[in-house]
């Protein structure tokens, strides 16, 4: 009787992970986890917040990755797979990866090209349109260099027919980049890539009706998700939690402090 009359000890951090989840609905128990260290002042171990959610039903079900829609050229000259699956950098703009994926609208297909940053899994560059046409690959890849600077970097994707192009091959050649392809019906020499994706899908348009929305509203629905949450906000795993731009910043902040 005198046990049950005590609060639960647990009681605050389950308060606070029920919390966290309320917020972002899309966090397992690691996200909470690095959550609950990066911004609560959490101490206690990853098994006991993986109890907690196990025991209150608060736990995701597991992802489930769709395969690309581009289609190789198989006429094209390929490049050499320079990543091999090794999808780590030491500093900011070293690996790019690219791929293409789409979105149903009320106004037909939406396809968006995007840019990741390997170093933090930034995404430095996107393009949306109506076609996935070579040009569209082009504008993703140009607004991430422009963005950031960037030059002499390896870019990695699979064998798309907009990516063994000649006018996407002479832009690379313009930034300096090195190209390196997938091996034929590898999805996983791309893997990091494709995650991406399956997070925006996963996370935001699977959650909504796009088919009943126009294509304009479908481009601010995304833009919004990886200029403002998943750049900026959503914790991110492979950065020990820190969100990618975070992580980023903290590299140019430590490496300036050294030169000084």
């Amino acid at each position: 009787v005198k046990r049950q009359s005590k609060p639960d000890k647990y009681h605050d951090l389950l308060a606070k992970i029920r919390q966290i989840r309320a917020d972002n609905p899309d966090y397992g128990a690691h996200r909470i986890y690095l959550h609950l260290n990066l911004y609560e002042g959490y101490s206690g171990s990853y098994y006991l917040v993986l109890k907690l959610c196990k025991l209150h039903n608060l736990m995701l079900k597991k992802k489930r990755y769709s395969k690309g829609i581009t289609k190789a050229d198989l006429a094209a000259q390929a490049s050499e797979n320079l990543i091999k699956q090794d999808f780590s950098a030491e500093s900011p703009n070293q690996k790019w990866l690219g791929d293409i994926t789409e979105m149903p609208t009320a106004d037909g297909k939406l396809y968006l090209a995007a840019v990741l940053d390997c170093f933090d899994g930034s995404i430095v560059g996107f393009k949306m349109a109506n076609h996935m046409r070579a040009e569209l690959c082009v504008e993703a890849f140009t607004s991430g260099v422009k963005k950031y600077q960037a030059y002499g970097m390896i870019f990695h994707s699979d064998r798309g027919s907009q990516y063994t192009s000649g006018i996407y091959r002479q832009t690379l050649a313009q930034y300096g980049a090195t190209q390196s392809m997938s091996s034929t019906g590898r999805c996983y020499d791309n893997a990091r890539m494709e995650s991406f994706f399956a997070t925006l899908k996963k996370e935001r348009i699977n959650k909504l009706r796009t088919e009943t929305m126009s294509m304009e509203k479908v481009k601010s629905i995304v833009f919004r998700f990886i200029e403002i949450y998943y750049n900026r906000r959503r914790i991110y795993t492979p950065n020990d939690g820190y969100p990618p731009l975070a992580k980023r910043s903290k590299y140019y902040q430590e490496n300036l402090a050294q030169v000084v």
